[in-house]
């Protein structure tokens, strides 16, 4: 190729020089100076102090071979704010969010690569970018009618095996159990320690429901305190809403504060919206059941059988009544009753003995014309033989015997020489 002389009088630049030519111009028309808006999807992120993005097309797909890819980073002493500011707000750079940089354009010479330094992150169009992701996960949830699942699971009319998918040591773990622990009921609260926020959490959650779901408990609890939205961004997470959502067991939810709803929160069988709210609303479940089947029954069977012991007291005191006054008027009446017996006895007892008494003397007189002391003092005698017996017939006797004759003044002894059968 000939050159005209014009060309062949160009000064002739060194590579370094060729650089420095290019980032005069660069700075010239986008340097420090001259910032401007870049709009694209995050391919890659990462890391380390500082921040490195690539940045491809928002408008071209995956499959386009020549897709442009801008290198971004964000040194630390701008990122660390904006970091802070993005966590407050539940916003995660990650592959697949479209973000808006500003910043200005650098060159790095050493690798003759164009790169774009980041002094600011759009924040209300990552937000909005969110919010977009998180209504387009409603919508699906929805679609596949994986809101209501869970709300279909049938509750234990007594929740009394909890199981509990959260930090121990939190505050919202602290507000939760304690409900539980001061309600006076026996609960037995099965706890799966998870993280509740950052990156690690969502894995974690799923895995704590599958476990407490396999696990036989009554219902699953997950609680977490409030934070700011970038802490319960691990509750809008797609993976732990279908876990919920797919749950055998009712699910639960105390996440964060008044105000705050995640797509957990709406999925979930039933929401509380705070961590102290769900331990009241899981006690308050076990104090009705209690009532209606326990206290009241017991308090109607208590009152029926105050009733009944009330009527019987009443019944009681008037048999009493009916008993003093019935043997009151039993007594007098056995009273007269004896008086008057007592009165016949005694005078029957004084006709006894007057008969008795006239008997006895008429006795005594036969007895005294019959008394043998009489007869003898009339001249009578008693003949008895040798041994005392009354001798009434000769035949009792013979020749020879020696009888005893008693007379009134005293006895002789007489022996038998005949015996004279000859009667008057």
């Amino acid at each position: 190729m000939v050159l005209d002389d014009a060309v062949a009088n160009e000064p002739v630049l060194e590579v370094a020089q060729f650089y420095d030519l290019v980032t005069t111009h660069l700075e010239a028309a986008f340097g420090r100076r001259r910032p401007l808006w870049v709009r694209g999807e995050v391919a890659k992120v990462y890391e380390k102090t500082h921040l490195y993005l690539d940045l491809v097309d928002a408008g071209s797909t995956s499959s386009d071979a020549k897709r442009p890819v801008l290198n971004a980073h964000c040194w630390a002493s701008q990122w660390n704010p904006l970091k802070r500011k993005l966590a407050d707000d539940g916003v995660t750079l990650e592959p697949g969010a479209i973000v808006n940089c500003f910043g200005y354009v650098d060159l790095y010479a050493p690798q003759g690569r164009i790169g774009f330094t980041v002094t600011g992150i759009d924040v209300q169009g990552l937000l909005g970018d969110v919010a977009r992701r998180r209504q387009e996960l409603i919508a699906r949830l929805k679609d596949e009618g994986l809101l209501e699942t869970n709300k279909t699971r049938t509750l234990s009319p007594v929740p009394l095996r909890v199981g509990l998918v959260a930090s121990p040591g939190t505050e919202g773990y602290s507000d939760f159990t304690g409900q539980l622990l001061q309600s006076g009921y026996s609960f037995l609260i099965s706890l799966v320690k998870t993280a509740v926020q950052g990156e690690s959490a969502p894995p974690q959650i799923v895995a704590a429901i599958e476990d407490l779901d396999n696990a036989g408990v009554d219902v699953i609890c997950i609680v977490r305190g409030g934070g700011s939205k970038g802490d319960l961004i691990c509750f809008d997470d797609e993976r732990v809403a279908r876990a919920i959502a797919n749950a055998r067991t009712p699910v639960f939810t105390g996440i964060g504060h008044t105000g705050d709803e995640s797509v957990a929160d709406l999925v979930a069988h039933t929401r509380a919206i705070t961590p102290t709210k769900l331990g009241e609303d899981i006690v308050n479940i076990v104090v009705q059941w209690d009532q209606r089947y326990l206290r009241q029954p017991a308090q109607r069977l208590l009152s029926a059988t105050e009733a009944i012991v009330d009527e019987a007291t009443v019944y009681i005191a008037e048999r009493r009544r009916t008993m003093i006054f019935a043997v009151r008027d039993r007594l007098r009446g056995e009273s007269r009753h004896l008086g008057a017996v007592r009165q016949r006895l005694h005078l029957q007892a004084e006709h006894l003995v007057d008969a008795a008494s006239s008997l006895l003397e008429t006795t005594r007189r036969l007895l005294g014309a019959y008394d043998p002391q009489r007869r003898l003092s009339q001249g009578w005698s008693i003949v008895t033989d040798a041994r005392g017996s009354l001798v009434r017939s000769i035949d009792a006797v013979h020749v020879g015997d020696v009888l005893q004759i008693r007379v009134s003044d005293g006895s002789l002894q007489s022996t038998i020489n005949a015996k004279d059968g000859t009667t008057r």
